[in-house]
């Protein structure tokens, strides 16, 4: 590009800046105000967003011996699945029945990334409920398998693949991001309320017309 190229470009590129300055100077002060709080109040809610978003999997692996039975899974005390799980008899060398039911569940649950607590709860219709929980790290953008058996015997989990060990760097992360979202959100409640607070006063007064001075005509006898 050549020096006067350059030379025009900057040139309107400074009319164009001192007319958009000259416009946002037109618009009244308490309309900028309004509009610096709505910007403010999407960037909190887009930073909200963000850090609460589900960015890792959890895949539940679920073998069961039940006719029939309710499935739950928690994460950090919030339910996130609920289901029916079912079964059909067990058949020895293929052919003959037994008396045992077998049956399985693959499912994917959607989760944060950081440690959590896992809860899972089998509920069958003909015994007493199992429940177990297991703690876990999740990176993000990645998926860990939860293999869980249950039987009369008792309810059973394990992580696949990798160690369920406790992992205090993540769990201290995983605080400070659920504080930072809790912050973000009451900051952002509390500007949205001043807005609507806002819009209740001095709307009404800026739709309504100045006043009614339309002169009347004059009524000659």
């Amino acid at each position: 590009m050549s020096t006067e190229r350059i030379a025009n470009l900057r040139a309107k590129l400074a009319v164009f800046d001192q007319q958009a300055m000259q416009s946002i100077q037109q618009v009244p002060l308490k309309a900028r105000i309004l509009l610096g709080m709505f910007l403010l109040a999407a960037v909190l809610m887009a930073i909200h967003t963000a850090l609460t978003a589900k960015d890792a999997s959890l895949h539940l692996k679920l073998q069961h011996g039940f006719r029939s039975a309710q499935v739950s899974l928690w994460v950090d005390d919030d339910l996130a699945f609920s289901g029916r799980i079912t079964g059909s008899t067990k058949k020895k060398f293929l052919l003959i029945p037994t008396d045992t039911q077998q049956g399985s569940l693959s499912q994917i649950v959607a989760v944060r990334s950081g440690e959590h607590k896992i809860r899972v709860r089998v509920q069958p219709d003909d015994a007493a409920a199992q429940e177990d929980t297991i703690r876990g790290d999740f990176a993000s953008n990645a998926e860990r398998a939860l293999s869980v058996s249950a039987r009369h015997s008792g309810l059973s989990m394990s992580w696949q693949g990798t160690s369920s060990a406790r992992v205090e760097t993540a769990s201290s992360f995983a605080f400070l991001g659920r504080y930072a979202a809790s912050l973000f959100l009451t900051i952002t409640g509390s500007i949205m309320s001043a807005l609507a607070g806002y819009a209740i006063r001095e709307l009404p007064g800026k739709l309504r017309p100045a006043a009614d001075v339309s002169p009347k005509a004059d009524v000659r006898s």
